[in-house]
């Protein structure tokens, strides 16, 4: 593993490349993304990155913690307040915005990343595993409350129902993306909320 960085100005250093790193992988995909591509780009020496990268794949695992606090970041408060209908169908509506906005191209990051790396790095893998746990757990702590609350019937899966929607959310975004349409998402977001909404109570 690279070297933690002790100053502000390594600190800011270290950002960079990571922050450079991750939007070429974004564009082009870990394997069309070389070292030298992103030593250009962050304006940074080879022994400036192995300053504080070991390696390709050290980089590659800092971008994908990067990338998930990227998206989470982005939708915060949001996922913070997921602890009733108004606000799970705003957050549903809010991806379905993004995804117009950005005219269906990306995806989402951490998705594409587990496209690529999910089987050939098993440290990979497993962080990104955690990514979508960590993202997924807001939706569950919210149908918990909820649950508390009455407000869904007491042998609700807080956990496999916002398992089922997470996968909702991928399977919508990588059909948005490849069809370059925001039907897939919307579509995958609206079965998502009918399908919560089979567990409501009488609160």
């Amino acid at each position: 593993m690279g070297r933690e960085p002790l100053t502000n100005r390594g600190r800011r250093t270290r950002a960079r490349i990571v922050a450079v790193a991750a939007d070429l992988i974004g564009d082009r995909g870990v394997r069309a993304t070389g070292l030298d591509d992103i030593i250009t780009s962050a304006g940074v020496s080879k022994s400036q990155l192995y300053h504080y990268f070991a390696s390709k794949d050290d980089l590659v695992f800092a971008v994908v913690t990067r990338q998930t606090e990227r998206v989470l970041e982005a939708q915060m408060p949001r996922l913070e307040h997921l602890d009733n209908w108004e606000a799970i169908a705003s957050w549903f509506d809010w991806i379905v915005a993004v995804q117009e906005r950005r005219q269906c191209v990306g995806g989402c990051p951490i998705g594409s990343l587990a496209n690529e790396l999910a089987d050939r790095d098993e440290a990979v893998r497993s962080e990104l595993a955690a990514s979508f746990e960590r993202w997924q757990r807001y939706l569950e702590h919210g149908l918990d409350r909820m649950r508390a609350r009455g407000e869904l019937v007491p042998e609700t899966d807080p956990e496999a129902l916002a398992l089922a929607a997470m996968a909702s959310i991928q399977g919508g975004l990588l059909l948005t993306r490849t069809q370059r349409s925001p039907r897939p998402i919307r579509v995958a977001l609206d079965a998502a909320l009918c399908h919560l909404r089979l567990y409501a109570g009488h609160a």
